[in-house]
């Protein structure tokens, strides 16, 4: 768990936004919600937007906020 704080605090440090479903597949991290609460309680400023994708299913996007 705590790596894939690490992982996923230093990829959205880059600069990128990360969904639940790219958060599996490049960091095998099943509970996105759960490491952004994570990051969030360290101080780590997130927001997130919610798209609808092609086949209607709401899907949430973090990225880090500016400051």
């Amino acid at each position: 768990m705590e790596s894939q704080n690490k992982a996923i605090k230093a990829y959205l440090k880059k600069g990128n936004s990360i969904t639940a479903m790219q958060a599996l597949k490049q960091f095998g991290c099943f509970r996105l919600a759960a490491r952004i609460k994570n990051l969030k309680d360290e101080g780590m400023n997130i927001q997130k937007i919610m798209m609808k994708s092609t086949e209607g299913k709401r899907i949430a996007i973090y990225f880090e906020g500016v400051n």
